[in-house]
């Protein structure tokens, strides 16, 4: 399998690294969380034992 050539490309990913790390990433950092984490204690669950029908 012939190898590729590096230097196009090296500056296809450079370019790509570089539009999404800055601008695309800035854009979806600005983005506000609808749904804010709550400082609830979460609710103990109550379980019951399974009753198995051959015991």
């Amino acid at each position: 399998m012939p190898q590729l050539n590096p230097t196009p490309w090296f500056y296809t990913m450079l370019a790509t690294w570089l539009t999404l790390s800055l601008i695309i990433q800035p854009k979806l950092l600005s983005f506000t969380s609808t749904n804010l984490p709550s400082h609830k204690a979460p609710a103990p669950t109550k379980t019951t034992p399974w009753t198995w029908p051959w015991t």
